[in-house]
């Protein structure tokens, strides 16, 4: 198992030693948005804007149109609700390289509802122009800003900060609009995302012992969401699909999967996993998890009703767990 500390940090020095026209902006969360580092390194291009993110999104913008490429920093909450109107008439519809980088996705944090981007997606899938990523490892966080850059628009990444394990190879980036195989069937689909892939990851091998054939697919890219490997999975998949997301079950991976089956007209049955239409309490990772039903055994609940089979897996049947938790906000 490896763990890996503060990968964005170190990333994004180097992108800025090689792209002198980089520059970042922060929301008065240097510390707990993990560029506090940068500030060290490029003072000169670091912007601290206060608590004030619609007018660092305004600012963001501008520095845009003189040729810069600004990356914006916070918690992903402030990075969509409190700036929307800013974020669409400034940034995405005049469609400007700029890059959200929101700390904090779903429900990863003590800090409660104030804190927590549990339908970031939802909102930002209907925004034009916009294009969302969402973490899953290490390796994934090492691969992304060369993937934003590259698409050359607004971009919204829902990141991953501190102690971040590796699940994928290091030698196998994250790859634009093209979802991760994990493991080949075809009884099951399952598509995850975020910190749920660990969660189901932990559940596969134990449902691969019960003789059930799976295959388990990471998505990172959720706007655009048209990587024909999906489809195809989908369509080879004997009971159905089950989704598993960060965030509410509206709007986001679930509902995008749904689209594809009904557009594809592949006929399967679909369970969504996720936050069920609701606030979130603050509290552990793992507690919250379980509590709202994004966890491992949620997973073996929903592929047992899919395949009418009472399969008898019990927690401690899963394998460990590699990303524990978040302790502060």
């Amino acid at each position: 198992m490896i763990i890996e500390t503060n990968t964005h940090s170190k990333c994004l020095i180097k992108w800025a030693e090689k792209h002198k026209e980089a520059v970042v902006l922060s929301a008065d969360l240097g510390s707990s948005c993990e560029i506090k580092e940068f500030l060290q390194v490029y003072p000169d291009r670091y912007f601290s804007m206060g608590i004030a993110e619609q007018n660092m999104v305004s600012w963001a913008a501008g520095l845009c149109r003189e040729g810069y490429r600004p990356y914006l920093h916070t918690f992903g909450v402030f990075l969509y609700r409190r700036v929307l109107d800013q974020l669409e008439m400034s940034v995405t519809y005049p469609n400007l390289p700029v890059t959200f980088v929101g700390f904090l996705p779903g429900i990863m944090t003590p800090g409660g509802v104030s804190h927590q981007s549990t339908n970031d997606v939802a909102v930002l899938r209907n925004i034009p122009n916009m294009t969302i990523f969402d973490m899953g490892d290490a390796t994934e966080i090492e691969s992304i800003l060369q993937v934003a850059h590259d698409v050359n628009g607004p971009v919204f990444i829902r990141m991953l900060r501190k102690d971040v394990p590796r699940l994928f190879p290091a030698d196998k980036p994250l790859i634009f609009n093209k979802a991760r195989t994990l493991s080949s069937g075809t009884d099951i689909t399952i598509i995850s995302s975020s910190i749920c892939t660990e969660e189901a990851m932990r559940a596969v091998g134990v449902l691969k012992q019960k003789g059930l054939s799976i295959q388990h697919m990471h998505v990172s890219t959720l706007k655009p969401f048209t990587d024909p490997s999906i489809p195809r999975a989908i369509a080879k998949s004997k009971y159905g699909v089950i989704t598993m997301e960060n965030h509410v079950t509206i709007g986001g991976l679930g509902s995008a999967v749904a689209d594809v089956i009904a557009e594809k007209g592949l006929g399967k049955k679909l369970i969504k996993i996720g936050i069920q239409d609701t606030y979130c309490h603050g509290a552990s990772k793992m507690y919250l998890l379980k509590k709202y039903g994004l966890d491992a055994m949620t997973l073996i609940a929903a592929v047992e009703k899919l395949t009418g089979q009472k399969l008898g897996i019990k927690e401690r049947d899963l394998a460990e767990i590699r990303f524990e938790d978040y302790t502060a906000v």
